[in-house]
């Protein structure tokens, strides 16, 4: 069908889920956003790549397990957005639970054998596009665009596709991948790379998260001696793709998915998405596997970079919403933090710069406490070693009392006489 078709297919009163991210079906959401006869459309997905016009108009509900820039700015405008508090995993079972009668995403046109590869994402929703296949109450959207890299699994458990006979609609489009480009890094990204870096040993396996640091983290990996390394990562990366091309990723000494760098969505610049195409290295796997506690915990000598907000003086990590606002959401954050610390070798890193600047005025990210509105995304006895550009603390195996002295110490100067003086009375 063409994308006016298939979007005429929605019902005015119903329910639709798309995948998170890059998986969703740009130009459908576009072409559902031009109808104006909406009664109650609920939307359940996350981490929205564009400003789609569908969530502005009267009558769209839109449920957001995860939010970006773009839920935010809806969200300023009037948006009926709400947020779902879930780590990435549990969206599985939300997709079972909610069982949208319309379920749809963004994949690679068939090949010989009629199989559609998902592309950038298999996320939460294979097990819910499936189910809904088989359901003939049920609609399954394929949006095939021309431009989106065909991606693996690993079949047969993992197949990382759709076959043409299983969905009830093909749109054929040439909407290409959202990018996200790498600016060049900031000096305090690069301090706080080089601390990270003297975490990380020869052979370990790495998780990236989103974001400035992380990337800097395996650019110096690249450009630096050592080697032998393995990936797990939620999210796959540019970083990580240039880890591959300078010969540092072996996969090799994994205890499961040996010789492969696993992961559930990728997101990065045009480079990457080109890369990836055809790339048996990377594989694809539902996010209920890639981020479930006993498959991280399981990987040899894990070590986890992730972002955060702020960090309290307890080691409160807050990474998705702070004085009142949903500022992005839980995903993987507390699944690779908790399972990087099963063993002595395995390392968890929190990286963040030690300053903020909130409508205009300069704060510390390193906190006395918590200001109100705000939530803890990972909880202070899951968390390893926090680093700003000022250092490294270690927290693990420390008191209460010594947790926040390590804490203060990496805060900006600023701020560090009244955080040392606040840690010396924690017990």
């Amino acid at each position: 069908m063409s994308v006016d078709e298939a979007a005429a297919l929605v019902r005015a009163t119903d329910t639709l889920a798309t995948p998170l991210g890059p998986g969703a079906p740009t130009a459908l959401l576009h072409a559902l956003g031009a109808r104006d006869d909406w009664v109650r459309l609920e939307v359940f997905g996350g981490l929205l790549l564009d400003l789609f016009t569908l969530f502005t108009k009267p009558g769209v509900r839109y449920l957001s397990g995860f939010f970006g820039p773009a839920e935010r700015l809806l969200i300023d405008n009037g948006a009926d957005i709400e947020f779902l508090p879930a780590d990435f995993r549990r969206f599985a079972t939300m997709a079972e639970r909610f069982s949208p009668r319309v379920m749809t995403t963004m994949a690679a046109p068939p090949d010989e054998h009629g199989n559609m590869s998902l592309s950038l994402h298999a996320g939460a929703t294979v097990r819910e596009l499936h189910r809904a296949a088989a359901d003939p109450e049920r609609v399954v959207i394929v949006e095939a665009s021309t431009q989106v890299p065909r991606t693996m699994g690993l079949p047969p458990e993992f197949p990382h596709v759709l076959h043409v006979d299983e969905v009830d609609v093909i749109v054929p489009t040439d909407t290409p991948p959202f990018v996200l480009d790498e600016p060049p890094p900031t000096d305090v990204e690069k301090a706080i790379a080089a601390c990270a870096r003297s975490f990380i040993s020869d052979g370990c396996t790495l998780q990236t998260g989103i974001g400035g640091i992380p990337s800097m983290v395996v650019s110096l990996l690249a450009a630096q001696d050592g080697g032998d390394y393995g990936v797990h990562s939620e999210m796959f990366t540019t970083g990580l793709m240039h880890l591959h091309e300078a010969g540092k990723v072996t996969n090799a000494r994994k205890d499961q998915f040996v010789g492969y760098s696993i992961s559930t969505f990728a997101l990065g610049t045009r480079e990457l998405y080109s890369w990836l195409d055809g790339n048996a290295d990377v594989r694809f796997l539902p996010v209920e596997v890639v981020n479930a506690p006993e498959t991280i915990s399981r990987n040899h000598q894990m070590v986890s970079l992730n972002g955060a907000l702020a960090v309290d003086l307890f080691g409160q990590v807050v990474a998705d919403r702070i004085d009142g606002r949903q500022y992005s959401g839980i995903g993987g954050h507390e699944d690779f933090v908790a399972q990087s610390g099963l063993e002595l070798e395995d390392r968890s890193l929190i990286c963040l710069p030690s300053l903020a600047t909130v409508r205009g005025a300069t704060r510390s990210r390193i906190l006395e406490t918590l200001p109100p509105g705000t939530t803890v995304t990972t909880p202070r006895h899951q968390v390893d070693v926090v680093l700003t550009e000022y250092g490294a603390a270690e927290l693990r195996g420390r008191t209460t009392r010594e947790r926040a002295r390590a804490l203060a110490e990496i805060a900006h100067p600023d701020f560090r006489d009244r955080l040392r003086a606040n840690a010396a009375t924690l017990r």
